[in-house]
């Protein structure tokens, strides 16, 4: 009987998430009350205040669903013991954008957390949770490159911290993008491809020095162009 109210329990808490899941993607977050859920779930609002504190954690308790398998691909702990650091995390950022494609789910909650909440009120501690996962992926990804630059894989003048954050802001745009129009990139197809485009770019990075006497160039043609006589 125990387990019985149990099972009862949390099918009725998954019915409540996918139910918000469903009007926070039709009307927007901020347009959507508690009362909405309740109507549309069948359920009493004491029953949404059984499971959830308020609706910050009612969202926060939805993205959870597909964020929390996410951070396992890029923002758990480093293994120490990975022999190919740079087929670690390109493996692992290609099966990010590829699940977009292949998990429904995972498409519609990104695209209300992207295009339809505003982080303001209650929903600031949302967004700092996310500011968190985020976090520990560019955490991931840095020590991926830093390992991946020690065997290697990458030359010495990258700057693991810079690449992780450049390879994220692809990874978060296209996920971005696409959500809204599936049309804007064939992410299924392209997705490695633009992971590899981008790792072959780091491959390549000049060293500091090359680096810093093109700099020194530029500058000397800019103010050299700058100061000549006009005729």
């Amino acid at each position: 009987m125990v387990r019985r109210t149990k099972e009862d329990a949390l099918e009725t808490r998954n019915g409540i998430l996918d139910t918000a899941e469903r009007i926070f993607g039709k009307r927007g977050v901020s347009r959507t009350s508690l009362d909405d859920i309740a109507k549309a779930a069948g359920v009493t609002r004491g029953a949404i205040y059984w499971h959830f504190r308020d609706k910050a954690d009612l969202f926060a308790a939805m993205v959870s669903r597909v964020t929390l398998p996410m951070e396992d691909q890029v923002c758990g702990a480093w293994d120490p013991s990975v022999a190919d650091p740079l087929a670690h995390v390109r493996g692992r950022l290609i099966r990010v954008l590829e699940r977009m494609t292949t998990d429904p789910q995972c498409r519609r909650v990104f695209h209300i957390v992207y295009h339809k909440c505003e982080y303001v009120d209650e929903m600031r501690d949302v967004w700092k949770r996310l500011g968190e996962m985020r976090a520990g992926c560019l955490a991931h990804v840095e020590q991926g490159f830093r390992e991946a630059t020690a065997k290697g894989q990458l030359p010495k003048s990258l700057d693991p911290k810079r690449a992780a954050i450049g390879i994220y802001a692809l990874v978060d745009g296209l996920i971005n993008n696409w959500v809204i129009d599936p049309d804007y990139v064939p992410l299924a197809l392209e997705a490695q491809h633009m992971i590899d485009l981008y790792l072959d770019g780091l491959r390549h990075v000049p060293p500091a020095r090359t680096r810093a006497t093109r700099t020194g160039t530029r500058t000397r043609r800019t103010s050299g162009a700058r100061s000549s006589p006009r005729t």
